[in-house]
């Protein structure tokens, strides 16, 4: 017969399940977080965040900024699949807002050890970005003029993802004109937003919308 357990006798301890374990999309390697983590935690207050690594950064610090305007832009690019939903005009998209993840994460990072796990941006990278260019402008009417960002929503919202793609490319020139910063980061980010325009002229001609040249200045 099983013994009782003793009134006030803690029992043994259990662990948590795997499954409420959070792992970052960027670190297929390893785990970043190791256990769930609660939305608010107040740490914030002070105007500070936290990075992955040593210390603390005032939300305005130009590392803080470069990687939040990254994840503005992976936000941006969750808009256009979102007006996209049979996934046609922006296959490309999904691959790119993880590596845009893991992009953020490296720019999160000032620790080495935790650098060394993470799976980073490489010329790979840059080169599959450029194929996407070539191949998603083979069908495309050459430019001989300026054309004006809009046309159909998907390629309207393509073109304000390709600008806040660029205001992330300078935050992170910025960056590294304080800090090291891996040069592939920035080729990465000056090749997506090239590929977002194409990308955007594609899809306004898929939906048979013209685009609106810029007639210049006034004479």
């Amino acid at each position: 017969m099983a013994q009782e357990r003793r009134a006030g006798q803690a029992g043994p301890k259990r662990r948590r399940p795997r499954s409420t374990e959070r792992r970052s999309c960027a670190s297929p390697r390893g785990p970043l977080f190791s256990a769930a983590m609660k939305i608010y935690t107040r740490t914030g207050d002070d105007g500070s965040t936290g990075v992955l690594g040593p210390g603390r950064l005032p939300k305005h610090a130009p590392r803080v900024e470069a990687y939040g305007a990254v994840d503005e832009l992976n936000a941006a690019l969750g808009v256009a699949r979102a007006l996209d939903p049979g996934g046609g005009e922006t296959a490309e998209v999904a691959a790119i807002q993880a590596r845009l993840f893991a992009l953020g994460a490296e720019l999160a990072t000032v620790e080495p050890a935790a650098l060394a796990k993470l799976e980073r941006i490489g010329d790979r990278d840059v080169a599959q970005l450029e194929g996407w260019i070539d191949a998603s402008e083979a069908g495309l009417p050459a430019l001989t003029r300026f054309i004006l960002p809009g046309g159909a929503p998907l390629a309207a919202q393509l073109h304000l993802a390709r600008t806040v793609c660029r205001r992330a490319e300078r935050r992170v020139v910025a960056l590294r004109e304080r800090e090291p910063v891996e040069p592939v980061l920035v080729r990465y980010l000056n090749r997506l937003a090239d590929l977002l325009f194409v990308l955007a002229r594609r899809s306004n001609a898929r939906a048979a919308v013209a685009e609106t040249e810029w007639g210049g200045a006034r004479g």
